[in-house]
């Protein structure tokens, strides 16, 4: 690919060439997905009592290891929320660096040699060492210093909001459904209309430029920002959700971790099998506009992703459920 210039913060295309899917190809897709979409739903109506009995009993099986286990935790620390909650953040702090330091060394050693393949972007391989440092830090002092004030500020809240913390106030498999959708659709917005406000000139300028110095995103970038988009973007939207639901702690915990776990492999510029693809928000740090949502649902709606939609990259936003590289099954097209 040629490469892309920025001016006064406006991205030119490095591919002049736009690659586009054919109309009827196109058409078939969409009709395609929208099919598929309506029969999962009809299943899911006619069969929700059974789904709702198998889930429930396994949630019930798995509830008991659970429960065990938070208990332990529980009594560990004296029931003391503010130390629970410390304890669970530097879980999350351990995930983002084990996570998004391994991508690190992939991207610095180049090895396993057949994981390079499965590159994003395969011409950006460079990481200047600049850069990197100054990265690092940043996000180190995100996760620390910087968070000091949200993380308490979420204590005063979850106290007043009575978020349970003890092991009789783990949620029932329904209510574990609804506060999931609650989670997902508060981000969703949350996180789109947040996002799209910094890509106004003027914050886009004293604030979100930091975060779009990579083009070509890895891992550890998932946090790269400044400190006031850090709680905007990165941490209002998750943390509203669990507000707005009134949930566990445990429950909170683990959808922050989720959340943080599918924001580095979105970061990532690796599509690897079975894992989220990273297409969709790649794209948005490779051309600067469109894709400023999570699930696409708003940028479908508000029209932000019609360029992507017409790109390559849209081909090859899914799970790749085999081995052979998407960048291979669906190629660039060349000169």
């Amino acid at each position: 690919m040629a490469n892309h210039t920025k001016e006064n913060g406006v991205h030119f295309d490095r591919n002049k060439e736009n690659i586009k899917k054919s109309p009827d190809q196109a058409s078939l897709s969409t009709a395609i997905m929208s099919i598929l979409g309506v029969m999962f739903a009809i299943f899911c109506v006619a069969f929700r009592s059974t789904l709702l009995h198998h889930g429930q009993s396994l949630w019930f099986a798995s509830g008991n290891f659970i429960a065990r286990q938070w208990g332990v935790f529980y009594d560990y620390f004296d029931g003391n929320l503010a130390k629970m909650g410390i304890a669970l953040h530097c879980l999350s702090m351990l995930e983002h660096w084990l996570l998004g330091g391994l991508f690190l060394i992939m991207d610095l050693t180049g090895k396993p040699k057949f994981i390079t393949k499965y590159k994003v972007q395969l011409d950006q391989t460079e990481i200047p060492a600049g850069k990197l440092r100054r990265t690092l830090w940043t996000v180190f002092l995100n996760q620390t210093l910087y968070n000091i004030p949200i993380l308490v500020a979420l204590y005063y809240v979850a106290v007043w909001r009575g978020c349970g913390s003890t092991v009789d106030e783990l949620p029932t498999f329904q209510t574990l459904l609804y506060q999931i959708a609650v989670f997902t659709v508060v981000e969703e917005f949350g996180f789109y209309y947040s996002h799209r406000l910094l890509h106004h000139p003027w914050l886009y300028k004293k604030f979100h430029k930091i975060h779009h110095e990579w083009t070509a995103p890895i891992g550890l970038v998932s946090l790269y920002s400044h400190p006031i988009e850090n709680f905007l973007s990165n941490s209002f939207p998750p943390i509203l959700g669990v507000v707005i639901a009134g949930s566990h702690i445990l429950v909170a915990s683990a959808w922050f971790n989720v959340a943080l776990f599918v924001s580095i492999i979105t970061h990532s510029g690796y599509h690897l099998p079975f894992l989220p693809s990273p297409e969709f928000h790649d794209y948005h740090h490779f051309k600067f506009t469109n894709n400023y949502g999570v699930l696409g649902i708003l940028d479908w709606l508000h029209g932000t992703d019609t360029n992507f939609r017409k790109s390559k990259q849209f081909m090859r936003h899914k799970a790749l459920l085999g081995f052979k590289p998407l960048n291979q099954s669906i190629p660039d097209n060349t000169k």
